[in-house]
């Protein structure tokens, strides 16, 4: 088997993995008259990022952590954390002051019982290997399944919020950079 084919069956063997009725049950949380906050470390963090831009060319008003325009958090924001093993020290303590001031809490990760997952109004798993060991194996470095996967999952997740608004390719590519 090749390289290629190894990597494929990997991601597709954790895609399968993925309920989608937990996406379908994080769509109340994405809502055009809240403003979304990402959060993520890392490669999981290069994930989340790209989920923001998406949402952005959908017509959502999203910020990331950390980002030096990036405004204050309020009650009934929602947070979006990206976390593969569900632990990281950081994205646990934003969540949890997130959490104590009232946003809505959407989580992709890998662990279903870490203590980020506990944080969230919606968890949604993707099953693959994580650095700390958790997920689906992988041949693999690192959370190299993981980041593959829930970038998957997240654009699963802006598909399903595209169709049920009704956004046209042709309405997200006017919100696109387009440098000519």
């Amino acid at each position: 088997m090749s390289t290629i084919e190894s990597i494929m069956e990997e991601i597709n063997q954790v895609m399968k993995l993925v309920d989608e009725n937990q996406l379908d049950q994080a769509l109340p949380y994405f809502k055009k008259d809240k403003r979304i906050f990402v959060i993520g470390a890392g490669r999981s963090g290069f994930q989340a990022k790209g989920f923001a831009m998406r949402l952005m060319h959908i017509g959502y008003q999203v910020y990331v952590m950390g980002e030096t325009i990036t405004p204050a958090i309020e009650k009934g924001d929602t947070w979006v954390a990206v976390s593969g093993s569900g632990t990281t020290k950081g994205i646990v303590a934003d969540t949890q002051a997130a959490q104590k001031i009232g946003l809505d809490i959407v989580v992709f990760t890998s662990e279903a019982k870490s203590p980020l997952a506990q944080l969230a109004n919606q968890v949604i798993i993707v099953p693959g290997a994580t650095k700390t060991g958790s997920g689906i194996q992988s041949s693999q470095l690192l959370s190299t399944l993981f980041d593959q996967t829930v970038h998957i999952t997240l654009d699963t997740q802006i598909q399903k919020i595209a169709q049920r608004d009704q956004v046209s390719k042709e309405s997200a590519l006017k919100a696109h950079v387009n440098v000519e």
